[in-house]
């Protein structure tokens, strides 16, 4: 069996977890989220990716969370801001469950989609970095989301926001993958 294949398999496990925390979530809170602004998407992001360094770096936890938490975090924020850029902002929740689980599902296979065009163009080349790579990485991809968002959504050359949550979902299920093969998770 080929890497590439192991990689779809391994992807669907990922995203299987994290959509299965995202239901149970969305069956607690609603969707409540729907009031959020990208801005404040991108900053929960930033969050999450900042507690993983954190992580990586201290010794000592005043908090008992993992990597792999934040990590699925990221994925299912990267995934409502892409919801939240096809539908908009609200006022208050508009939508129900089965919209919104439909609309998971959507982006995360196109998530997929753009990873294994990306592996076969790169030969899986994430395989060889260090999940702390792959959180600097997706740190640097939020600062330029915070950029573009202060510059309006404009870019001259660059892609636009969704490419940036599109990325950042496939590097936290890499760094979730790479966890998962190290019984981390």
């Amino acid at each position: 069996m080929s890497q590439n294949i192991d990689t779809a398999k391994q992807f669907d496990a990922v995203i299987e977890r994290c959509h299965s925390l995202f239901s149970k979530k969305l069956e607690d809170y609603g969707a409540a989220w729907r009031i959020l602004r990208l801005p404040s998407l991108t900053d929960q992001i930033f969050i999450k990716a900042q507690r993983i360094r954190s992580i990586q770096q201290c010794q000592t936890r005043m908090v008992d969370e993992s990597e792999a938490s934040e990590f699925v975090a990221i994925v299912n924020y990267c995934i409502i801001a892409l919801i939240q850029i096809e539908k908009g902002v609200v006022e208050r929740p508009d939508m129900e469950n089965t919209e919104i689980e439909a609309l998971y599902e959507k982006y995360a296979k196109q998530s997929k989609e753009l990873m294994m065009r990306k592996n076969h163009d790169y030969g899986e080349a994430w395989r060889e970095m260090r999940i702390s790579s792959l959180c600097d990485i997706i740190l640097q991809k939020l600062l330029r989301v915070k950029q573009i968002e202060d510059n309006g959504g404009l870019t001259k050359v660059s892609e636009g926001i969704d490419a940036n949550y599109y990325d950042m979902v496939n590097y936290s299920i890499f760094a979730l993958i790479k966890l998962m093969e190290n019984n981390e998770w």
